[in-house]
């Protein structure tokens, strides 16, 4: 809706998880190096977790673009509310597996004979799941014995569980302590710091088109982490309603009332958030979005 009056080429903010879009910071380098590296050793087991709206499914298509481009079969589950036959029959859809998917055995079958086929080739294969944290007892018991077929030269599926940090927390279950060894990978994504959050907003203003903005002032970006306390997804929220307040105003600069007006509308407050008008600044208080 603002894009033409700020020359956008797209929306900057888009709360869609876009790999065009990603802001290498530090710790998201590292995790995305930690799941390729993974992978390519065949290590067997990797967990990524993180906080909600931290930019785990983000990285996650990163890491599906990359398998993508690397010719790496990969099977990607999405949706955890599963049973073990839903479980079993999606990775046989995902990896167009020759054989009837509604039967445990046959989909087991047929996925050893792709696994060691890749094997032979020198290739290997990645079994993806993201909102791990929802899997049920049984599910993560089929999961772990899937990480049992192996070869000389390593675990010929590679399976990586991303998730909230629930999911660390359900892995240090007395029943789940097998699955806990096998983990050989853990990656952690955590809120950005401040310096972060005003690169990131500066990233994807420039990437959407917009070189050396002049929209959020340095002081406006400070607020807008402290507001969101660093979470990437919340600033894409507030920053998209910050610019369509700026728009609907027809303005070329986003101020701090509009800033206050925007954290009434999302319901966002803390304690010790100044009102309305008053420049102090915003308490620190942890923030969490769905």
């Amino acid at each position: 809706m603002y894009n033409a009056f700020f020359g956008f080429k797209e929306n900057p903010f888009n709360l869609s998880p876009d790999p065009t879009f990603l802001y290498r910071s530090q710790m998201h380098e590292e995790a995305l190096a930690n799941l390729i590296y993974g992978v390519q050793s065949r290590k067997g087991f990797i967990v990524l977790s993180g906080e909600v709206g931290t930019g785990k499914t983000t990285l996650l298509e990163c890491l599906r673009d990359f398998l993508e481009v690397q010719m790496v079969e990969f099977a990607f589950v999405f949706n955890s509310r599963i049973t073990a036959d839903q479980f079993f029959e999606m990775i046989a859809y995902d990896l167009d597996l020759r054989c009837n998917r509604n039967s445990k055995t046959e989909v087991l079958f047929a996925l050893n004979h792709l696994l060691i086929q890749q094997a032979n080739e020198g290739r290997t294969s990645v079994l993806i799941v993201d909102e791990a944290h929802n899997l049920e007892w049984e599910v993560l018991e089929e999961i772990r014995l899937l990480g049992n077929l192996e070869n000389r030269r390593g675990k010929l599926l590679q399976i990586i569980l991303s998730g909230q940090p629930e999911l660390d927390r359900k892995l240090e279950a007395p029943n789940l302590r097998q699955l806990k060894q096998r983990i050989v990978l853990r990656c952690n994504l955590h809120p950005f710091r401040e310096e972060d959050t005003i690169a990131y907003i500066n990233y994807r203003l420039e990437k959407a088109g917009m070189r050396d903005q002049t929209v959020f002032s340095f002081d406006l970006m400070a607020e807008i982490h402290r507001c969101c306390q660093g979470i990437p997804r919340v600033i894409n929220a507030v920053c998209d309603n910050l610019l369509l307040n700026t728009f609907a105003q027809e303005q070329q600069e986003s101020t701090v009332e509009m800033l206050d007006e925007v954290c009434n509308d999302m319901r966002i407050d803390y304690p010790g958030r100044r009102s309305r008008g008053e420049r102090g600044r915003y308490a620190v208080d942890a923030y969490r979005g769905d």
